[in-house]
């Protein structure tokens, strides 16, 4: 058996209505709790916030997320939350991502540009709760936190360190998502998962697992999550997956996809799961010589049917179920729809060589030839 190590990620809690026992997860004190302005005016985060503030732990809010945060967001956050004893990140990956790096800063004091990278973040952070309100990022259950610097371009800190005490899935918070943020994270979470079973570096049996049983539960709830959005058990599925789709791409990391998806969102502000929708098939296409076998293996766990064909076929089968899955959700299919155009692709190539720690885990090297070529075909 090959060598590995794989971690867990935070303890679980999955049931409608688990974001109120946030209280009884959370050390006595007050709380800073990050989520963004449109959660709060839509009366999402109300009930969490009672539970806490009945038990005791006077919820601070900090709700000045916004999609892509910036390292000026952050660093608010953690002025915000001066003092306080513990910290709930509650919303999409944005708020997530910036409760999980707050509540490091806060606990350990160390400076953020000593941080960037993998495994720079090594000292201690304030305990933690994440309750997504998506289901697609998986931040819930990464040790990974990625912010917008200077206004384009995006930066991680991946520790772990930054993985959550408590990740909290609660369907009900997720029935009234919008179509398009429930297609488009819904695919960013089967990217999670496809990019986590093909990783070239860190790809082990155990990720491989929790991948599978991911795609398989993302591809079958997707459609109905989209077109009946109070359908709990759709919902719940879709969050379960998300979860362990993040659970494995945090122990076997995202690649090629991934890479050129930072520039759409840094430089255009397209939303994270649809620039992987506009990447996927290109990127996949690029892969195959390499990710061929996996990709069959992939393509007949979610059609059975594609057994009768050899490898190839059922590789090339996997590529166009995920792009049909892509076409019924709605999200954008050529970058032309999200405002780029030919004279931005020299830009969007260059900017990808930057994601070298995404980039390195690609079944196939893409250079910024490559790059361009990808988003080219993308137009």
């Amino acid at each position: 058996m090959q060598s590995f190590q794989f971690s867990y990620g935070p303890r679980l809690i999955a049931a409608p209505g688990a974001a109120e026992r946030l209280a009884e997860l959370l050390p006595a004190g007050r709380c800073l709790f990050v989520t963004d302005g449109q959660l709060r005016d839509l009366g999402l985060a109300d009930a969490a916030l009672a539970a806490l503030g009945q038990a005791g732990r006077a919820p601070t809010v900090f709700d000045a997320v916004e999609a892509d945060p910036s390292r000026e967001t952050l660093m608010a956050a953690v002025a915000a939350g001066e003092g306080c004893a513990s910290v709930v990140g509650f919303g999409g990956g944005s708020p997530m991502d910036v409760a999980k790096l707050a509540a490091y800063l806060l606990g350990s004091g160390e400076p953020l540009d000593d941080l960037w990278g993998v495994g720079r973040a090594t000292g201690k952070r304030l305990p933690l709760a994440l309750v997504p309100t998506t289901a697609g990022t998986g931040s819930e259950a990464t040790p990974v936190s990625i912010i917008t610097i200077g206004g384009a371009e995006k930066k991680g800190v991946s520790s772990p360190a930054l993985v959550a005490d408590w990740a909290l899935l609660d369907a009900a918070l997720t029935t009234g998502l919008p179509r398009a943020v429930t297609a488009a994270t819904g695919i960013d979470a089967m990217v999670h998962a496809i990019e986590a079973y093909t990783s070239a570096r860190l790809k082990n049996p155990m990720s491989d697992l929790l991948a599978r049983e991911a795609l398989r539960l993302l591809a079958a709830n997707i459609d109905l999550a989209c077109e009946t959005p109070s359908d709990l058990e759709a919902r719940g599925a879709m969050l379960l997956g998300a979860h362990l789709a993040g659970v494995a791409f945090a122990n076997a990391p995202v690649g090629g996809v991934h890479a050129l998806a930072y520039p759409l969102g840094g430089h255009f502000h397209v939303p994270h799961g649809a620039s992987n929708a506009l990447m996927l098939t290109h990127v996949l296409g690029h892969n195959m010589p390499s990710a061929m076998p996996l990709y069959a293996e992939l393509g007949t766990m979610l059609d059975p049917g594609l057994e009768r064909l050899g490898t190839q076929g059922r590789a090339q089968g996997f590529v166009e179920q995920m792009a049909a899955i892509c076409r019924r959700s709605g999200v954008p299919l050529r970058l032309s729809e999200v405002g780029v155009g030919r004279e931005h692709l020299d830009l969007l190539a260059r900017e990808a060589m930057k994601q070298e720690r995404l980039l390195v885990n690609n079944p196939c090297a893409i250079d910024e030839a490559d790059a361009r070529r990808l988003y080219e075909a993308a137009l």
